[in-house]
């Protein structure tokens, strides 16, 4: 596996270096590449966006080491992150976020035996009018009401399933939402 010459990524790429007159400037962007293909940023990944940005490894690994939409450990394939920030709190999500680990059998930031899910809580999504929620591999997964320990039993099933029936859970909850919004 590689991102360098890898057609799958390259046109990302070549759209990411072209955005910026400074190759540098494409590094977070192209950390994100790094972490698609490899579930998280390792050394070869840190190495290929180096090369990339005619950067050292060690400038790449700093950035990455400072920003915590990187994962610096191999995760599962969906990663979980439950908002745990002052309104999700009000409305449950400490609770939702035990119950979540529970029922997955797993402690905060650890992975299921079968590499599905890593579930771990962070601080504030953005989504406070929503609480609770969680992101799910960086899209943000939220209910009418708030999520509920019913919605993350669906979502886990659905993500069982198959990536395509887990998209179209997520985006049936989003569109709820957003009907909600807009009749209020």
């Amino acid at each position: 596996m590689a991102i360098i010459g890898n057609k799958k990524y390259q046109e990302r790429i070549n759209e990411h270096l072209a955005k910026y007159p400074d190759k540098r400037s494409a590094v977070m962007p192209l950390l994100y590449i790094a972490q698609e293909e490899y579930g998280w940023v390792n050394d070869e990944g840190i190495a290929e966006v180096a090369q990339l940005c005619d950067m050292d490894a060690t400038q790449v690994k700093s950035i990455a080491g400072f920003y915590t939409m990187y994962s610096e450990k191999p995760k599962g394939k969906y990663w979980l992150q439950v908002c745990t920030d002052l309104a999700c709190a009000l409305r449950g999500a400490d609770e939702l976020h035990h119950e979540l680990l529970h029922e997955l059998g797993i402690e905060e930031g650890g992975t299921t035996e079968d590499g599905m899910f890593t579930a771990e809580h962070v601080m504030c999504l953005a989504g406070c009018d929503r609480a609770p929620m969680l992101q799910c591999n960086f899209h943000f997964v939220e209910a009418v009401g708030g999520l509920t320990m019913a919605h993350l039993r669906e979502l886990i099933a659905a993500a069982r399933q198959d990536d395509k029936t887990l998209q179209k859970l997520i985006a049936k909850w989003r569109d709820e939402v957003n009907k909600q919004v807009q009749q209020s």
